[in-house]
């Protein structure tokens, strides 16, 4: 019987999070938290959980996401569950979150997130504005099923539609709408690569110039935007210049856009006039 050391010294994970990644499915499959495994180095393991553990690793290895073997991961201190129908949710998207709550807008805003996937955006931001009016909508029937265990398990306010953008939104009705949209362009080489090889194709892919749905979004926004109301996007790290110039054109001011960690611009947004 191996122990967790004996185990996690021979995991033959790839790269630098090699080990870290090892470390969260063997977690996983002890249902025990990281600190257990360095105060517990010695620990035998029961054969049931090493083949577990054994099983995903070599899913790992195939390329299989370490958020899908698990089923879930860390947003905005939320732990949220994912699947193959939802979008991993990452740091970058925390950057919309700052932003949003960073806007003067009302006490009860009336506030949307539009392709929600997991619902880590609306989540996030009814864990920080409880009066806030949240809703949060996606095309796909079985990413809304994934927000709605989310939003039950984390006991959290927000109503939720299935809707191709704003079509499900009544005219003059938001303070803010917030998207993490498909912004990746057809061909791109990175969808054949790391995780994005595995995550919906649809939430991913948009268009030519990867923009496809941001005009679109910026269309359905401007009717259902109170005067004053904010849309606030996601997109690619070489698209804001062109996500501003799309925003300015449907009659947006106080463009501007914010850098991520890696002080790349990931977010665009602006004030309709």
């Amino acid at each position: 019987m191996n122990s967790i050391r004996e185990l996690l010294s021979h995991h033959g994970l790839p790269g630098d999070s090699g080990r870290l990644e090892a470390e969260v499915l063997l977690c996983h499959c002890l249902d025990k938290p990281r600190s257990y495994l360095y105060s517990h180095g010695e620990q035998p393991v029961c054969p049931e959980q090493a083949s577990a553990y054994e099983s995903m690793l070599a899913e790992r290895r195939a390329g299989q996401p370490v958020a899908y073997l698990v089923g879930q991961r860390e947003f905005w201190s939320l732990a949220l569950a994912v699947n193959e129908h939802t979008l991993i949710p990452r740091p970058e998207t925390e950057t919309l979150v700052m932003w949003a709550l960073e806007l003067p807008l009302p006490t009860n805003a009336a506030v949307a997130d539009w392709g929600t996937g997991s619902g880590a955006i609306a989540l996030a931001l009814a864990s920080e504005r409880p009066h806030w009016q949240l809703a949060a909508s996606d095309a796909s029937a079985a990413a809304l099923d994934v927000a709605d265990l989310n939003r039950r398990r984390l006991g959290l306010t927000v109503r939720l539609l299935q809707s191709d953008w704003g079509a499900a939104f009544a005219a003059g009705s938001l303070d803010l709408v917030a998207s993490n949209p498909p912004y990746v362009a057809e061909g791109d080489p990175h969808l054949e690569a790391g995780d994005l090889l595995f995550e919906p194709n649809a939430a991913l892919v948009s268009g030519r110039d990867g923009l496809d749905a941001i005009r679109r979004i910026i269309e359905d926004a401007v009717p259902v935007l109170k005067p004053g109301g904010w849309l606030l996007l996601e997109h690619g790290y070489d698209q804001a210049a062109a996500v501003r110039g799309l925003l300015q054109a449907a009659g947006f001011s106080q463009l501007a856009s914010r850098t991520d960690l890696a002080g790349i611009e990931r977010i665009s947004g602006g004030c309709l006039v």
